[in-house]
């Protein structure tokens, strides 16, 4: 084998293993924003926050900034079954976040507040989610102003377990009258998916969200799973938490929604490949 043609071999296996995707444009926008994670270790803190500790729904892990690092492309946020002191605890506690004295699980949530927001385009990520009991990843985004459910939350891509079955959502919340959140939800069982292709979950898949003025339509490799109409999504004080801009979480967590923990496997890993927004030109 000439020089040459090793040369162009051993190219040629390189971007062959290369897990990001040529970009593709969509016919009218244009790239405005975008992390491939082509850098090694922790995320760039110039672009990504780290949430920190408990933070919701009951979860059991605790966020830590050490469950997340960039390797061969691909962003690594790894769950990990291990115990850390909550130094928060206060016995007798109410509070969920202070009741537990130990955490017997961690993993990572960033986000770009702050740092990267946007409003209205196409939000595209490539991912592969863990589907192993007690996972629960997200690509999702709130909005930047007022409380949560008022400020809006986009659901690109959640999974979790409803009455025991795994579950793909897509959704959209804001606030009623009472404060609480008015859904506009998509729940397919993974089954569905599994059907056509048993090696689903092995594989990187694209969420994609088509953010306008009128709609908001969520897909998974290109097929629609839900449009959310936005001339419905008005809080009672005739906010529309669509029509401002909203910034990225990407997180792993575990148990709550995303069942039992206890019989699976550790360490976790869910991965993503690239974040890209593209606007009208």
């Amino acid at each position: 084998m000439n020089i040459i043609f090793r040369s162009l071999f051993f190219f040629l296996v390189v971007v062959m293993m290369q897990p990001s995707f040529a970009q593709e444009i969509p016919t009218g926008y244009q790239l405005v924003w975008q992390e491939e994670f082509n850098e090694e270790g922790s995320v760039d803190l110039s672009t990504w926050n780290f949430e920190k500790g408990f933070v919701r729904n009951n979860e059991l892990q605790w966020y830590q900034e050490a469950n997340v690092s960039q390797k061969n492309g691909i962003l690594l946020i790894q769950g990990r079954r291990e115990q850390l002191a909550n130094p928060g605890f206060e016995a007798g506690s109410d509070n969920w976040k202070k009741a537990r004295e130990f955490a017997e699980y961690t993993s990572s949530s960033i986000n770009t507040r702050g740092k990267y927001e946007f409003q209205f385009g196409i939000l595209e990520v490539r991912a592969k989610i863990d589907t192993a009991s007690g996972m629960w990843p997200a690509i999702w985004t709130l909005g930047v102003t007022k409380p949560w459910p008022a400020n809006g939350e986009i659901d690109v891509m959640e999974f979790y377990q409803i009455k025991g079955e795994q579950t793909i959502l897509a959704n959209a919340a804001w606030a009623d009258a009472t404060k609480r959140a008015n859904w506009d939800e998509a729940k397919i069982p993974l089954s569905k998916f599994l059907e056509n292709d048993p090696q689903w979950a092995e594989k990187f898949h694209i969420w994609k969200m088509d953010w306008t003025e009128e709609s908001i339509k969520i897909y998974l490799d290109e097929v629609l799973l839900n449009e959310i109409d936005l001339s419905k999504t008005l809080n009672p004080d005739g906010f529309n938490p669509f029509h401002q801009p909203h910034y990225i979480l990407l997180n792993l967590a575990i148990g709550s929604n995303g069942g039992d923990p206890s019989p699976t496997d550790f360490p976790r890993e869910y991965q993503v490949d690239y974040v890209r927004v593209y606007q009208r030109k």
